[in-house]
Order: C-alpha cells, then sequence, then structure tokens
C-alpha cells in the first residue's frame, strides 16, 4: 500500500467519523453561552457608543470557534490544513473599548473548550467570569475623576479660578494649558470633593473667566 493510498484512506474514513448529536449538543451550548457572554456585555457596558453588532458578533464567535474546534479535533490533516488556512486571515477591526478584547478572547475561549468537549469547564467558568465582571465592572466609584475645560482671559483670572477650585476640588492635575492672544485654555483633571458640580457655576461667575466645561472622564477620551 503506497502512501498515497494510506493518506486517502485516513482522510475519508476520519472526515466522516462524527457524531451528529455530538455536534448539535456542542453548537446549542456555545449559543446559549455566547447569549450569555452577550447579555454580561450589554449590562457590563460603559462606553462612548454601543455596538449590537459586536455583541451579536460574541455569539457568532462562540459557534464559529466550536465547530471549527469539532473539525479540528476529528481529522489530524484537517487540523493542519485549518491552521494554516486560519493563519492568512487579518482582522483590521479596531478595538476601541479596552474590556471588548475580554470579551472577544472570553466567546473565542468558550468555543474552543467546548468543542474539545470540557463542557463543564466552559459552563463553569463562564458563569464565574461573568460574576465576576458583573461584581468589578458595575462597582460604584466615590472618587470618579472629571475633565475642567476653563477658558480665561488673563493671568489674574486664572489664579481667581484656582482659587475657587481648590474650595471644591480635592485634587487637580493639569494636562494641557494653551495660552493666545485671545485667552488662555486649561484643561485640568479634577477630583471632587463631595461630588457636586454646582461649583461649575461660580467659576463662570468669576471676573475674567468666560467659559468653564466639565466633561466625565474615565481615561479614554484624551492621553
Amino acid at each position: 500500500m503506497s502512501f498515497q493510498d494510506i493518506f486517502k484512506s485516513d482522510f475519508y474514513n476520519n472526515i466522516t467519523s462524527f457524531s451528529l448529536l455530538d455536534t448539535m449538543i456542542a453548537l446549542v451550548l456555545a449559543l446559549v453561552i455566547g447569549l450569555f457572554i452577550f447579555v454580561i456585555y450589554r449590562k457590563n457596558f460603559q462606553g462612548v457608543m454601543y455596538s449590537e453588532t459586536f455583541g451579536i458578533s460574541l455569539v457568532a464567535m462562540c459557534m464559529i470557534t466550536t465547530f471549527i474546534i469539532l473539525a479540528v479535533t476529528s481529522n489530524v490533516v484537517l487540523s493542519l490544513g485549518m491552521v494554516g488556512a486560519l493563519s492568512i486571515v487579518r482582522f483590521r477591526t479596531a478595538i476601541k473599548e479596552p474590556m471588548d478584547i475580554c470579551y472577544i478572547f472570553w466567546a473565542i475561549g468558550v468555543g474552543i473548550v467546548i468543542g474539545a468537549g470540557m463542557i463543564p469547564l466552559a459552563v463553569i467558568g463562564s458563569i464565574l467570569i461573568g460574576i465576576i465582571l458583573l461584581v468589578l465592572v458595575n462597582r460604584k466609584h466615590n472618587d470618579n475623576p472629571y475633565i475642567l475645560v476653563v477658558t480665561c482671559a488673563n493671568d489674574t483670572a486664572e489664579q481667581r479660578m484656582y482659587e475657587k477650585m481648590g474650595q471644591y476640588v480635592k485634587k487637580h492635575i493639569v494636562k494641557s494649558k494653551t495660552v493666545s492672544k485671545m485667552g488662555i485654555e486649561l484643561t485640568v483633571e479634577i477630583r471632587l470633593k463631595d461630588m457636586t458640580t454646582e461649583f461649575i457655576n461660580q467659576l463662570v461667575n468669576l471676573e475674567g473667566v468666560e467659559q468653564a466645561v466639565l466633561v466625565s472622564y474615565n481615561g479614554e477620551y484624551m492621553s
């Protein structure tokens, strides 16, 4: 028997040796856990713009990874070809939210584990990860940072602004300062003492302060 005969025999015999019932169970379970990941993602989302298509892609990612792993584990020759085929795939979509990477790896990991037949690990691991994300992401912060953008007419107005701001702010860091003939524009990261924003109205009423803008800051709008 030649090497070609051995290759054909092994390839065609193993490529059809899969259980339809096991495949359906794995895909249905991947769908259920993928929907669970989607719900956790939607509940924990705190970014600028929510993307429904990204959440749906997490579900699809679980199922797609599952049947790829099922195919890979059923045949050695097919697994080598699959590695070569997937190595040329390039994803160029920018990840805007750092947490999105976590959900992508979670969805892919679940698909790999289910495709490998370790169903209890996929279920228990997903439940624990979901609980941890719910607790950590949704915990309340009592020291939320803000970005304060103030436009002053001159140095004297800037000094008045700092004095008034010091009464309501426990910590501040100057992020940028732009000086022009039109005036001075300051961008300051601040942390409030009592989490009230009423002092912005008082800043605007100061002589020489032309404009004051307060923006909620989570580290993703500017560096």
